[in-house]
């Protein structure tokens, strides 16, 4: 099936399907977005004014910092990847979405395990292991949601009408085996009673943050990414063989990476995980040459609409992917290792590749679900520009302030206040970047809002008349 095909009465019966599991998971994405980038931003603040809010207990850098990064991946992310996800199976099935009420329950008791998790880290019931700081009971909640919701996607997967596959199609399942996996697997050894003593804490730790990370949201950005462009450029998909080969090594190598260089470990663990971190660049290069045969000579007018950005986002996990490797070789990581760098990397696969494709995915599928325009086109082109801004301006000032300090701490002469302080000028111009993608959310929320409160008014003005029609015959007869 191609992604290409024109939109039938078949598709809108796909799309009606959708709508409400759809406004569940978009709508608390959008909330969730704008709150971790609000704490993102007041972690921010506070390299520049330490006292910034220093009457708050729950607002310290420690509990503000890994709530921000935890509402941002698990609030908005992983939500909105899902959503694209259930429309991509089910328009791809031709066929509705099945078990819909199922994802509308798993949507709300994912977003109330957000809130649970958010506050537990910020009322300083965090576990302490990066990209796993909730604590039990969010955890439970998180699990069973994606669980509700994998089922109504396989179903779909399942109970479909076109029997081909798609490249979409490996991508998106392989991600809905591969987190309940993960997040199983970290949490039984990690967060039970029985936890591994030494140095195994911080290996699963470390395999666990790539394998969501790099993995997880890969997977889901690639597919969502490998159907939208085809279908906006209005060709067809360029080379399924590429499309292949980049599926299968990506998840082969890169689920080895993430021991980084100078760990404490068996020098084996830190070795194994640089070469597998250099041979991802083979499914880098063949994800690339996809991306670009799909985006060049396309006539598509890039205005900031989704094609714009699909397409940047796919140029950043390029980049991203890149300055992983680059991290992962021993000669780079002795410079780089704890320094803003890696933070830089991971904020780009986030903010870059992630948040970017699901903006374009959201903004192309929610009027078609909801069978309108959006109510502010113009807020969804300025938002581009605000998140293309916020994404430079966010991240190339980690990378250069991570470079510089790495010199700076590998300089026997310069005290180790000089290397942060160094850093602190990049951390300014970073700020700046979180402020404009903050912006950017909040005309994103805007038009989902809208159009949601849209939809809910004709939905109460239709109940309404329906309501008040039988009267009116009886007031007609009598």
């Amino acid at each position: 099936m191609n992604p290409t095909e024109n939109k039938s009465s078949g598709a809108n019966e796909v799309d009606a399907s959708l709508r409400v599991p759809l406004l569940a998971l978009f709508g608390g994405a959008a909330v969730w977005l704008v709150v971790g980038l609000t704490l993102g931003l007041i972690a921010g603040i506070k390299f520049h004014a330490p006292d910034f809010l220093g009457g708050c207990p729950l607002l310290t850098y420690g509990r503000v910092a890994p709530a921000a990064n935890d509402a941002i991946l698990y609030g908005f992310c992983l939500p909105a990847g899902l959503g694209v996800a259930l429309w991509i199976f089910a328009r791809l099935s031709q066929n509705p979405l099945a078990l819909p009420l199922v994802p509308v329950v798993a949507a709300n008791l994912w977003h109330l395990g957000v809130f649970i998790g958010t506050g537990g880290i910020l009322l300083g019931d965090s576990t302490g292991h990066v990209w796993l700081e909730y604590p039990r009971a969010a955890a439970v909640l998180l699990f069973a949601a994606f669980l509700l919701i994998a089922v109504s996607a396989a179903a779909t997967f399942g109970w479909r009408s076109e029997k081909s596959l798609y490249p979409s199609h490996w991508f998106l399942f392989a991600a809905l085996l591969w987190f309940p996996w993960i997040y199983s697997t970290a949490n039984l050894f990690l967060n039970s009673n029985q936890v591994p003593r030494g140095v195994v804490q911080p290996i699963i730790g470390w395999w666990f943050a790539n394998n969501l990370v790099f993995i997880w949201l890969a997977l889901v950005g690639i597919g969502t990414a490998f159907y939208f462009l085809p279908k906006i450029a209005g060709r067809p998909f360029p080379n399924t063989g590429y499309g292949l080969f980049g599926f299968l090594t990506f998840i082969f190598f890169g689920s080895w990476c993430g021991i980084p260089s100078g760990a404490p470990v068996p020098a084996w663990l830190p070795t194994l995980s640089s070469v597998a971190a250099a041979l991802t660049l083979v499914p880098l290069a063949a994800i690339l040459i996809v991306t670009l045969k799909t985006i060049c000579c396309a006539q598509v007018s890039c205005k900031g609409g989704p094609f714009c950005f699909i397409r940047f986002g796919m140029m950043s996990f390029i980049v991203s992917g890149i300055l992983y490797v680059s991290a992962a070789c021993p000669q780079y990581s002795r410079v780089l290792d704890f320094t803003w760098f890696g933070p830089a990397q991971v904020q780009l696969q986030l903010f870059g590749f992630a948040a970017m494709i699901f903006f374009g995915a959201i903004y192309e599928i929610l009027p078609a679900v909801m069978g309108k325009p959006l109510p502010l086109p113009k807020f969804a082109r300025l938002h581009f520009w605000l998140a293309l801004a916020g994404v430079l301006l966010f991240v190339v000032p980690l990378v250069l302030a991570g470079v510089v300090q790495g010199e700076k701490l590998l300089d026997p002469k310069a005290a180790f206040s000089d290397a942060n302080l160094v850093a602190l000028k990049f951390l300014r111009v970073s700020t700046t970047g979180q402020l404009l993608l903050l912006l950017g959310a909040l005309l994103f929320a805007a038009n989902l809002f809208i159009m949601t409160i849209q939809w809910k008014l004709g939905l109460a003005r239709t109940v309404i008349a329906y309501l008040k029609s039988p009267l009116e015959t009886a007031e007609v007869k009598s």
